[in-house]
């Protein structure tokens, strides 16, 4: 991924770290976006980093590569599937699709399942159903579980019941654990399926504003923060995608188009 156009407020002077060469997008690049998160939402890049690690260290024997995830993606049409509330209003159009690689952020997987579809790809971090997420991965979906310093518990308790897992952090990547770039799990679906090299990427249930999309999570403010967040990066990575972008919400999100 090229170097990206980077928001003023989000520059911090002298940054001095070394390039992590991995398949994922390069840190160097995502450092100063997670330097304005951290700023932000006030959190621990070290306590960040330690989760990376204990994930590289829970998933050494059943980590997956991302030659996986540029199978399933390269090439492909890919659906990114939120939580939202228009995620209902599309199920029609993801069954019809069939197609199309569907990625789901963790909140979105319940109404996947209920309606009898099978997600490709599951991005979370483990704040939603665990008894869901154990179902989506029992179903054959590939788990891609993030490691950040709120959710080390959750790792401990649920990475254990996954079979196979591909790790991902918002830090330097480690061993086994990659940063594709995003924030949030819906801009982290999108960031990955840009990565690798989705030929179309079309967002449903991936709604930005309105207290309606909020109003079942315990801090609908914050929520309402960190998505705004997350859309911001979308945006950006718009203005340089490969990618073909759609979304179906009523929320415009500049550099995709209405599909």
């Amino acid at each position: 991924m090229p170097l990206l156009t980077l928001r003023r407020s989000w520059l911090e002077k002298d940054i001095n770290i070394n390039v992590c060469a991995t398949h994922s997008v390069k840190f160097v690049d995502w450092f100063p976006y997670y330097q304005g998160i951290r700023a932000e939402f006030g959190y621990s890049t070290e306590k960040d980093q330690e989760a990376a690690r204990m994930l590289s260290g829970m998933i050494k024997r059943k980590a997956l590569e991302p030659k996986v995830l540029q199978k399933k993606i390269a090439g492909k049409s890919v659906l990114v599937l939120g939580a939202g509330p228009s995620l209902a209003e599309n199920i029609k159009i993801i069954k019809k699709n069939k197609a199309f690689v569907k990625i789901a952020a963790d909140g979105a997987v319940q109404e996947l399942l209920e309606n009898k579809i099978k997600p490709d790809i599951v991005v979370t971090d483990l704040d939603g159903d665990s008894a869901l997420l154990q179902k989506a991965a029992k179903s054959g979906a590939v788990m891609v579980v993030h490691a950040h310093g709120d959710n080390t518990d959750m790792l401990k308790k649920l990475v254990p019941k996954f079979k196979k897992v591909l790790g991902t952090t918002q830090v330097m990547p480690v061993e086994n654990v990659y940063n594709f770039g995003g924030f949030t799990d819906g801009d982290r679906c999108v960031f990955m399926a840009e990565e690798f090299g989705a030929k179309k990427i079309v967002m449903m249930g991936m709604d930005f504003g309105g207290t309606s999309a909020y109003k079942d999570v315990k801090d609908p403010e914050l929520k309402k923060r960190k998505m705004q967040a997350g859309k911001r990066l979308l945006e950006t990575l718009a203005k340089q995608s490969r990618s073909q972008l759609f979304h179906a919400s009523k929320k415009p999100v500049k550099g995709f188009s209405p599909y």
